[in-house]
């Protein structure tokens, strides 16, 4: 099981490989909403920690997929 460090650097690394690789999808990002249930976990879990990363990792592959092609 990844501790929840863990999950929060692999989130900072990703997050800053996808600012200094593609800035474009990084403007949106915060745009991009995140759903963790505040009202019945006021704080954050490992889980919705992991949903967060596993979210990113989908955007920035799909962006890869349709903007990147070689």
């Amino acid at each position: 099981m990844k501790t929840l460090q863990n999950i929060q650097n692999q989130i900072v690394k990703l997050t800053t490989n996808i600012e200094t690789n593609y800035p474009e999808l990084y403007s949106v990002l915060d745009e991009t909403p995140v759903s963790i249930n505040y009202t019945t976990q006021p704080r954050i879990s490992i889980k919705a920690l992991e949903d967060y990363l596993e979210s990113l990792k989908q955007i920035l592959k799909q962006y890869i997929k349709t903007h990147h092609k070689k």
